[in-house]
């Protein structure tokens, strides 16, 4: 389904990107699924619903990668994973974070994660005259690189973001820091920097990062600059800590689910914070709003259900869609309508070419882009299907259906998955069979051979890396 395209649209406009962590498809109330599962109504989101009901919900939206770093580098590029070869989360420049596997190795790949360019998505923003802002987790490039802190990747101001993907603790009175956690002298590289004003005091980490960003709304509307902000909770990721405030309503609820309710409703809070600042400063009909996640919600282990991406399959890590398929909300005056809703498949690194056209920036030149604007494709009556693809070289250290290395496209309803150890093909019609349940590999051997023909061309394409078979030392092959 398309959405209605209005006429006008806004120049040099303000841009909020609310990229929260690990946050699954089937995580806030609005129902990605046409109607309301019962998962939707247990959650607390008013604001996140609110923001629905006034833009354009995507419902095959999904994140660049199933887990986060690759992600963000892609948002910051425009480039698939497979592209800019971090196909996994980093921490140090040095360390490949990757699990051990019995028949295959990772390929040499991209530690060091995002770096200084002058093609980064905040330092093209930049050179426009944008005050950049990112407010909370980072995750772009290793501990011991420049990327490690995001002013010199292109922001102006940076609130809390640092090479650690999650938090030693979500709680002011912990100092967000693993010594506060522990009753310890130990520091963490886990720790979260920069949040001093709020050490000692009763606030969650999310409530602090958004009172400072709602304080960044306010100046750069005080200065009369047009602002992009990165505002990247590092909710939901773990630890799995509640919010004691909003615990009242969860109570009946095991007491890890409930904490992680109060951590889904502190996003929320945040979201209306942050919507209520651009309303009080004039803004909203000046500023792009958009919500999405960096991967699929956790399932099936870390304590959480097994079944919480449904009708989705697996969880974050997973080649299967709830790896990669994340809620997807977009308020854009002048270009959405309120309450409208699309099936047209959409990527993080879409977001790249989208916000610079937007913004009225030229794309950089001899800098390779995967995303596509996604404006124009919802200004065709019919957009073509497009080849969308994922790579992850990687085992990972947790277990689950799909989580073990693999490459996979999703191209129209027909969505193929490699997984390198064999290599085992599977192939699902996601019209049909949402919940990949059903491989239809063997049964639709045409469909299957033009399906792995595009992920060929997809590897080569992007220049993608698979794993090593250890016993040649060469990467596995696309049957």
């Amino acid at each position: 389904m398309l959405i209605p395209i209005l006429t006008c649209a806004m120049t040099s406009p303000n841009i909020l990107l609310i990229h929260v962590d690990d946050l699954g498809w089937q995580d806030t109330a609005v129902a990605m699924t046409g109607q309301a599962t019962a998962q939707n109504e247990a959650w607390r989101t008013p604001h996140i619903s609110q923001l629905a009901a006034d833009g354009l919900v995507l419902t095959s939206g999904y994140a660049s990668a199933p887990v986060c770093t690759p992600s963000r580098v892609s948002l910051m590029t425009g480039q698939t994973p497979a592209r800019h070869h971090t196909t996994f989360w980093t921490l140090h420049h040095d360390q490949d974070t990757s699990g051990k596997h019995p028949r295959i190795a990772p390929p040499n790949w991209n530690t060091r994660g995002l770096q200084p360019s002058a093609t980064n998505l905040p330092e093209l923003l930049r050179a426009q005259g944008y005050r950049t802002i990112h407010a909370g987790k980072a995750h772009f490039g290793a501990h011991g690189t420049p990327g490690s802190n995001p002013k010199h990747l292109g922001f102006d101001v940076n609130i809390a973001g640092h090479a650690s993907g999650a938090p030693s603790s979500y709680l002011g009175t912990h100092n967000f820091s693993h010594a506060g956690r522990t009753g310890t002298e130990n520091t963490s590289v886990w720790d979260v920097p920069g949040l001093k004003q709020y050490h000692g005091k009763d606030i969650f980490l999310t409530e602090a990062l958004a009172e400072r960003a709602c304080e960044e709304i306010d100046r750069a509307a005080a200065d009369g600059v047009p602002f992009f902000m990165n505002f990247a909770p590092y909710a939901v990721h773990t630890p799995v800590m509640a919010n004691e405030r909003l615990l009242p309503p969860y109570l009946d609820l095991p007491k890890r689910e409930a904490a992680y309710a109060t951590m889904v409703e502190s996003v929320d809070n945040a979201v209306g914070d942050l919507l209520e600042r651009l309303n009080a400063n004039g803004l909203e009909e000046d500023t792009i709003v958009i919500f999405t996640s960096d991967n699929g919600g956790v399932s099936g282990r870390a304590g959480r259900p097994a079944n919480r991406n449904a009708p989705l399959r697996s969880g974050k890590s997973a080649a299967y869609e709830g790896g990669t398929r994340v809620p997807w909300i977009v308020r854009w005056p002048g270009v959405t309508d309120p309450t409208t809703r699309s099936d047209v498949p959409i990527v993080t690194h879409d977001l790249y070419p989208t916000l610079l056209a937007a913004a009225g920036v030229q794309y950089p030149t001899g800098h390779s882009i995967d995303g596509v604007n996604i404006k124009s494709i919802f200004e065709m009556s019919t957009p073509p299907p497009r080849t969308i693809g994922w790579n992850q070289p990687h085992q990972v250290n947790a277990t689950g259906p799909g989580i073990e290395p693999f490459t996979s496209i999703r191209h129209g309803k027909w969505k193929v998955i490699v997984f390198h150890d064999g290599p085992r093909i599977e192939l699902y019609d996601l019209n049909a069979d949402i919940g990949e349940s059903k491989n239809l590999a063997t049964s639709n051997p045409d469909v299957a051979e033009g399906m792995l023909k595009r992920l060929r061309n997809w590897t080569s394409h992007t220049n993608a890396q698979l794993s090593i078979d250890t016993s040649t030392g060469q990467s596995i092959a696309i049957p």
